[in-house]
């Protein structure tokens, strides 16, 4: 029989990869009033492009999100994170103290917003870049065994 033996498998695929980007982004910008966060955000979003390469093949989702971009996104939601806390530091606050980032007085809540979501952004970043390198690290490893000798 020719043609496609995974036309249902690659079908469903392609429906559910935009549902769980929605539901990721979803989990991310909803985690501060409720259940969830950056971190689970990241590692759904991580899983939508895992389900792609599972699906798709190695190769074309490496074309899509280079190994560079993955490793390059976790070290900038480091860099933001840490980078909050800096900002914290150098406006007279303690590190990560939110309340500083704009030099309110104690009680504002400007900062309180803008830092959670500059939190979560990288955390978000970092988590998905990790596991996206991570999964491209194990997947692109050659086996020790061919199949031939199991």
């Amino acid at each position: 029989m020719k043609g496609d033996h995974h036309m249902i498998l690659r079908v469903i695929a392609k429906c559910m990869l935009p549902l769980i980007t929605i539901y990721g982004f979803y989990v991310q910008f909803h985690g501060e009033v409720g259940p969830g966060g950056a971190f689970q955000a990241g590692v759904v979003l991580a899983v939508g492009l895992i389900l792609y390469a599972l699906v798709f093949g190695l190769a074309p989702t490496m074309r899509a999100v280079p190994p560079w971009f993955s490793r390059s996104l976790a070290a900038v939601g480091v860099a933001l994170y840490a980078g909050v806390g800096v900002w914290a530091l150098m406006t007279g606050g303690k590190y990560l103290e939110y309340q500083a980032l704009f030099g309110e007085p104690p009680g504002g809540h400007d900062g309180q917003h803008a830092g959670i979501i500059l939190i979560e952004l990288g955390v978000l970043f970092a988590v998905a870049g990790s596991m996206i390198t991570i999964f491209y690290a194990l997947a692109g490893r050659v086996a020790e065994i061919r199949d031939e000798d199991w």
